[in-house]
């Protein structure tokens, strides 16, 4: 049984390629705990994450339409919203629209092309387990026959797979309580192909691994905090991770109050954060008990509806990083808006102290010079600079230490202002 480990041992995802999605023609980055995403407007900033998105959709065993297009809240599962444009934009647009989309995560560990128009698969291999035969585009048969290699590799049998469905997620159903969902949307005749198949120690195996990789895949949370929402009362009680957009954010906080060395550390955060001391942090409780952020500062409390914006963007992002149910990898777009640049650096030093402890990976967005200004030089290699060719339309994203003669540049001059001043670019 071959290692198949890029996110079962590191929990990150250290290397992925793109290719024919949204602007993205063709890019393949090598990623870090920390990675930080900078460039103009309609960069391509913004799409790396619609892939990731992609990527999380695969590994929550949706169909490839459901992926793109979004799916509506059922009796099993929650909505799911689609990526920006669906599957109408998210070819890569080139002379050949019929072009199919790839993805390849890790050194040719996990890999799936599929066409976007036709919501169905071209192809898909996970490393030494099984790989599909590439289908004609012109082939609209629903169904995509893929060499399994079971107990005895050398002579591989063959499994017959839905195409409207990543083949990563049919084999993780099988047998598993957790995939109940996707195994009674699929037809009844692969399942049960699959069931009798996949069987003995080694289909147990190939059945664990392609969970454990769906999950890792699945494993990710976007962290937009509304502060509408911050300021109001959770609906939830307890909880082990608060919404994207920071719905029951107080319950969260009286999750970590629970714990002491949670809470200390955090408040540790926030009081950095204040430029007055925060004695304590904490909830206040409406009248069905429903809990209200509050900050208490010199013996008063501060209920989350008077607290500033930027206080509490800043302690949803803090707290993000204390969640008991921390993901593999968290999303961050434009993490300076709201906070003032006097407490960037402090963002910064939450991202990179939280990524390292919690072995959290960290994908954020930002415009701020002010933010590249606190990066460390060993930092500059997953720092990636992403440009869009006007007349091609083609997005590239390069690291900061591939751009050339950067290394030269930045040891004489800032590189906040080599970004500020379009430097970046223009050596491009």
């Amino acid at each position: 049984m071959p290692a198949v480990d890029f996110l079962v041992v590191s929990h990150m995802i250290e290397k992925i390629t793109i290719k024919n999605f949204k602007s993205f023609k063709d890019v393949s980055l090598k990623l870090g705990p920390m990675n930080l995403f900078i460039g103009a407007n309609a960069s391509g900033k913004s799409n790396f994450f619609d892939a990731l998105r992609v990527l999380q959709g695969i590994g929550y065993g949706f169909t490839l339409r459901e992926i793109l297009d979004g799916k509506p809240k059922s009796a099993t599962s929650e909505v799911w919203e689609g990526i920006r444009g669906g599957s109408a934009k998210t070819a890569f647009a080139c002379d050949r629209t019929d072009q199919p989309t790839l993805f390849r995560v890790g050194d040719d560990n996990f890999e799936i092309t599929f066409s976007a128009v036709e919501g169905q698969l071209c192809n898909e291999r996970l490393q030494g387990i099984y790989d599909s035969f590439p289908v004609d585009n012109r082939y609209t048969g629903p169904l995509l026959r893929a060499r399994y290699y079971g107990p005895d590799p050398g002579h591989p049998s063959y499994l017959t797979f839905e195409r409207n469905r990543p083949i990563l997620a049919q084999m993780a159903c099988v047998g598993s309580t957790r995939w109940s969902r996707t195994r009674s949307e699929m037809s009844e005749s692969v399942t049960q192909n699959l069931s009798r198949d996949l069987v003995g120690v080694h289909g147990l195996k190939v059945r664990m691994i392609a969970d454990t990789i769906a999950n890792g895949l699945a494993d990710m949370q976007r962290i937009d905090p509304s502060p509408s929402l911050l300021r109001g009362y959770s609906q939830a009680h307890k909880i082990d991770r608060m919404g994207e957009r920071g719905e029951n954010f107080a319950a969260l906080i009286q999750r970590i109050c629970s714990d002491v060395e949670a809470k200390d550390a955090y408040l540790s955060w926030l009081r950095e954060l204040r430029p007055r001391d925060v004695d304590d942090v904490g909830v206040l409780k409406g009248a069905l008990g429903e809990p209200m952020v509050m900050m208490k500062e010199k013996g008063r409390e501060w209920p989350a509806p008077v607290l500033s914006d930027g206080t509490l963007r800043f302690a949803a992002l803090a707290a993000a990083f204390f969640q008991p149910d921390m993901p593999g990898i968290i999303t961050l777009e434009e993490i300076e808006n709201g906070i003032h640049a006097s407490r960037l650096r402090l963002l910064v030093e939450l991202l990179r102290s939280r990524a390292a402890a919690e072995k959290t990976q960290v994908m954020a967005t930002t415009h701020s010079p002010v933010v590249l200004a606190w990066l460390k030089p060993e930092e500059y290699a997953t720092t990636f600079y992403c440009h869009r060719d006007e007349e091609t339309g083609e997005s590239r994203i390069i690291p900061l230490t591939e751009i050339p003669r950067f290394n030269e540049i930045v040891a004489k001059q800032p590189i906040s202002d080599l970004f500020a001043e379009g430097w970046l670019e223009e050596a491009l």
